[in-house]
This record gives structure tokens, C-alpha cells and sequence, in this order.
């Protein structure tokens, strides 16, 4: 269930990820990279003895959101 719930941040924090970077991608990247970010979110904040994406909770959709606009950043600096 806990991946289930990476993945519907994911996709609602990839969407709102790309709101605030601005980018230019289409909204299917944008909500895969979503995400990957989610995922990344949670292995960063457990990595720093946080707890990751917990549940359907406004943390989690702060977690989910940061991991997805690092990884759009990312995409923009590989892109180049």
C-alpha cells in the first residue's frame, strides 16, 4: 500500500512540481517524474531519519513535491 501512495503523490506532486518550476514539459513527464521524485523524497527524507511519504497527509505532499522538483531540475541540467 505505501507505493500505492508514492505513486498517487507522485502524480499529484509531479503536477504541482511543475507548477512552481515552470516547466515545459508535457503533463505525462511531468507526473512520471512526479513520480520518481516521490520515491526520491521518501529514500531522502528516510536517509536523514525523517519519515517519507506516510499516508495521505499534507507532509507527505511536501515531501513528494520537493523529491519531484529535484528531479525535474535534474532533467533540466541533463537536458542541456
Amino acid at each position: 500500500m505505501n507505493i500505492l501512495i508514492w505513486i498517487l503523490f507522485g502524480a499529484l506532486s509531479g503536477w504541482l512540481a511543475s507548477i512552481f518550476m515552470k516547466s515545459n514539459n508535457s503533463t505525462i513527464v511531468d507526473i512520471v517524474l512526479g513520480v520518481i521524485g516521490a520515491f526520491v523524497g521518501g529514500f531522502v527524507m528516510n536517509f536523514f531519519g525523517q519519515p517519507g511519504v506516510t499516508g495521505f497527509n499534507l507532509y507527505s505532499i511536501i515531501v513528494a513535491t520537493l523529491g519531484a522538483a529535484v528531479i525535474i531540475y535534474i532533467g533540466r541540467i541533463l537536458h542541456k
